[in-house]
């Protein structure tokens, strides 16, 4: 790999040092950034970096590539830890479905949503949904996206989660990002087992794990703790099983209602719960004690036009929270973080420096990959991207619309886009 060196930066965003893990109520409306700097990279990791006034003598580095970021913004990219991109098809049916007055629930009643999909992906080939699946992570990296968690649970039988799980560890060995994989078999009871749901959970225990283990196929077990999903019991007789197999904790908890899903994932110990639109004061009072990332999915809430979770409430009680995607075609068919920064200040009125520390150093966090990922430290991997010309980093979440990144670069290498 060849030295890069970007110059003449308007201001280096997220700059911490020394490294820092995760940031927490107050700490979160803090962005350290330098103005006027220039940044270092050696063999794809962030070596050095400083104002324009220190600039470094340069005579040592042979092979040396210099970017000139005149009126530029460089930014760490954004980790996206909740991700679902490999699926087969789309579900646009179901949007007008849902503009016509048919709630997520009656849609899935009826056979649409996670067993709709659950249906065409158990129809599609590996092949396939490797290819379609990289169309879309090739969308998120041109959008800012530098690590991302990705989800099974469209499969529901040990054949389809296995496929999925194989395409996301085939994704992961391509090395073009970082990537978790998460088993999600718990997202939806399938139809054969409708009137047999302890018969399901058998099945993910006892034949999926140990094939995932044997295969080595997942760093994450997940559950949909919700009405008409998984209890509470049945969502920690889940993560238990998984805990067997070393493989951490993951809940989406509280989207539809209140249903016990942040307290089985604190006492489960996992790294994060996702969604919260009808987190409370006692959940609140729960994830403090923990070491367990809340996490935000503001693209979600919005196509789904849900109650928005308490975001707010969170930081100003002391927590840190993530922002990420959900990217999936039933409820949040779009990657794209920036929007999601937009959503953050807009909806869930949240400064711009929090929304970016929600999206780079927390949710790298919520991938256990804070250490390596998520801010400009030295050492860490060069993941980052620079901006067209703009006034400040807040002008990204206010042009909610605009597509304001010029460059990426992964492991120091620039990516066409």
């Amino acid at each position: 790999m060849s030295k890069l060196l970007i110059k003449n930066i308007k201001t280096l965003v997220q700059v911490r040092e020394p490294n820092v893990l995760k940031v927490s109520g107050e700490e979160m409306k803090h962005l350290p950034c330098i103005d006027n700097a220039w940044l270092a990279i050696d063999n794809g990791i962030i070596a050095d970096f400083g104002t324009m006034d220190d600039f470094p003598g340069i005579e040592d580095w042979k092979g040396l590539e210099i970017v000139d970021a005149e009126g530029k913004i460089v930014f760490p990219c954004y980790a996206d830890s909740h991700t679902h991109i490999v699926y087969a098809g789309n579900r646009e049916t179901e949007f007008v479905d849902r503009i016509n007055g048919l709630s997520y629930e009656a849609i899935f009643e009826r056979g649409g949503g996670i067993l709709n999909s659950a249906k065409k992906l158990s129809e599609t080939s590996e092949d396939e949904l490797f290819e379609q699946a990289m169309i879309r992570l090739k969308e998120i990296i041109a959008q800012g996206t530098g690590s991302i968690e990705i989800k099974s649970g469209y499969g529901l039988s040990l054949e389809s989660e296995l496929k999925m799980l194989r395409v996301i560890k085939r994704i992961k060995e391509l090395n073009l990002i970082p990537v978790r994989a998460t088993f999600l078999g718990a997202h939806a009871l399938p139809a054969e087992f409708k009137n047999n749901k302890q018969g399901y959970i058998d099945l993910i225990i006892n034949e999926m794990l140990p094939k995932i283990a044997e295969n080595n196929l997942a760093d994450y077990i997940d559950v949909f703790c919700e009405q008409n999903y998984f209890t509470y019991d049945e969502t920690k007789q889940i993560l238990e099983a998984g805990k067997k197999y070393r493989l951490i904790a993951k809940v989406h908890a509280e989207q539809m209602s209140h249903f016990g899903g942040i307290k089985a994932g604190v006492e489960c110990g996992a790294i994060s719960v996702d969604h919260l639109e009808f987190c409370n004061d006692e959940d609140i009072d729960l994830l403090k004690k923990s070491n367990t990332m809340p996490t935000i999915l503001p693209g979600a809430a919005f196509f789904l036009n849900l109650p928005l979770p308490p975001a707010r409430q969170m930081i100003d009680a002391g927590l840190p929270i993530a922002f990420a995607s959900d990217y999936n075609p039933g409820s949040c068919p779009s990657g794209n973080m920036n929007f999601m920064m937009s959503l953050g200040c807009i909806q869930y009125k949240l400064t711009p420096e929090e929304v970016i520390n929600a999206c780079t150093i927390n949710s790298a966090y919520a991938m256990n990959m804070s250490d390596g990922i998520g801010s400009i430290s030295r050492g860490k991997k060069a993941n980052i991207f620079i901006t067209k010309p703009i006034s400040t980093y807040g002008f990204i979440p206010y042009s909610f619309a605009s597509n304001l990144i010029e460059s990426v670069y992964l492991n120091g290498n620039k990516q066409i886009i």
